[in-house]
Formats: structure tokens, C-alpha cells, sequence
């Protein structure tokens, strides 16, 4: 797949129960390295089954955006200001530079309001990937998902360069 076959677009609340869905298959696409199964299914929040509710709200309260291949959503992306707070891809179609489009075009809205630094929180699975993207290592940090259940995370950072 190359990059002019993906496109990017604001989510919509229609959109809501498809990005459930892709949130739950991905991370039970990930299998018990770094994190164990009850840490898993914490991470998906108890869900086997999708429930757009809550990503409802955050559509409405964060920059949401989709990437939709074929008129399909393929997977999505939330930040704020200079911030990614959630990056998830159907694990159908990982490694085909939907992820790397999703971030670029993040880096890129916050490059256009002139910041020059970005951060992410990233699972330990994710580490690999972002750090290919030009992002570096900060610190190892816990993060709550539910229940009392802590996770180790990496937070991590990038320097953008300036339009010139």
C-alpha cells in the first residue's frame, strides 16, 4: 500500500464504533510479552465487543483524525496540541504505513502552530516504532488503565525541524 491510497479525515461520531473496534482488535492482537493478559484486557478496557461511548466523547473533545483505505477506516489517531495521546491501527493492516501516516500528520499540525516539540506515551510495544519516526526515550513511567492496574509506558519525545 503506498501513502496516495490513504487518506486522512477528522473522525466523525458515526465513526465512533468501527475505532472501538480497532482499538479492542489491536490490542488483542498483542501477544503476553510486555504486559500480561489481565494487563491486556485492562488496556481494552474489559471489552470483547465495541462500545463507541467513550471514544464518542473524545471525539468531540480531542483532534481525532481517521485513515481510511477503500472507504474503510483503517485506524485513528487523537492528540492534543503538541501531544499524541492515542495511535491504534486494525492489526489486518499494521506495517503498511497507516501508523507512520497518522504521526506524520500530527507532526505535522503542531509544527503549523509552531511547536517544535512533540511527546507521546508509548506501550513498551510501540517504543520500536516510534523510535524509527525520530522519536527518543525520556523516561519509563507508570500508566493507570483501570482497577489499580498500573503498566510500564515510555514517555517519549521529538524535536521537528522548521519549514523553511
Amino acid at each position: 500500500m503506498n501513502a496516495k491510497e490513504i487518506f486522512l479525515r477528522p473522525a466523525q461520531p458515526t465513526d465512533a464504533r468501527v475505532l472501538s473496534t480497532i482499538h479492542i482488535a489491536a490490542i488483542k492482537a498483542l501477544p503476553a510479552t510486555f504486559y500480561s493478559r489481565q494487563e491486556l484486557l485492562a488496556w481494552r478496557n474489559y471489552r470483547d465487543r465495541p462500545d463507541g461511548s467513550n471514544i464518542f466523547k473524545l471525539i468531540k473533545a480531542d483532534n481525532f483524525w481517521v485513515a481510511v483505505v477503500d472507504d474503510v477506516v483503517r485506524g485513528f489517531a487523537s492528540y492534543i496540541i503538541d501531544e499524541l495521546i492515542a495511535l491504534y491501527v486494525h492489526p489486518k493492516y499494521q506495517r503498511q504505513g497507516i501508523g507512520r501516516i497518522l504521526v506524520e500528520h500530527f507532526c505535522e499540525q503542531a509544527r503549523e502552530q509552531g511547536i517544535d516539540q512533540v511527546m507521546t506515551t508509548a506501550s513498551l510495544y510501540a517504543e520500536g516504532f516510534y523510535s524509527r519516526l525520530g522519536f527518543t526515550f525520556i523516561e519509563r513511567t507508570p500508566h493507570y488503565l483501570r482497577k489499580g492496574i498500573f503498566v510500564p509506558v515510555t514517555k517519549m519525545s521529538k524535536q521537528l525541524e522548521a519549514r523553511g
